[in-house]
């Protein structure tokens, strides 16, 4: 999608995307708090991305959740001291890295949160019937692949 002289940044996909991603945020953010979620959004992120990818290393991880490595530190260190994870030893392309895996107590918690969420969205006014939001998801899909192409990271 084209910005041309007579359309404003604010009236184009990227600027909506970006506002409709910061709302997701907040969202996420204050019923995290109203349900009294013992993990930041950026903690659930986190756990369900390591239980999707296994045993990951934190670089790996950090492109996945596209937060700065020192962040992506913090996260882990969080989740380490709360028993969710566990950090270990291992070697990728000949090279030593630390590599995360969920610990039993990581698994529970992911899957009591989940649970959670769930009940809760499925509670919400639903703004879109189940056929737009595979429609939707699909195109934000295949426009975020296209940007990956676009945007370097140093991650």
């Amino acid at each position: 999608m084209k910005l041309t002289k007579d359309k404003h940044y604010i009236n184009s996909l990227y600027y909506e995307i970006e506002q409709t991603a910061k709302y997701c945020k907040y969202l996420g953010t204050q019923i995290f708090n109203k349900l009294s979620i013992s993990l930041s959004l950026d903690e659930f992120a986190t756990l369900d991305t390591i239980s999707i990818y296994g045993k990951i290393c934190q670089r790996d991880l950090a492109k996945l959740i596209l937060k700065d490595r020192p962040s992506t530190g913090r996260i882990l260190n969080s989740l380490e001291e709360k028993g969710y994870i566990t950090r270990f030893a291992d070697t990728k392309n000949n090279r030593l890295v630390r590599k995360t895996s969920l610990t039993k107590d990581g698994a529970k918690i992911l899957e009591k949160v989940t649970k959670i969420l769930r009940e809760y969205f499925n509670n919400l006014p639903e703004y879109l019937s189940q056929k737009d939001i595979e429609s939707l998801s699909e195109s934000i899909q295949i426009f975020r692949k296209g940007l990956e192409k676009e945007v370097e990271f140093n991650i």
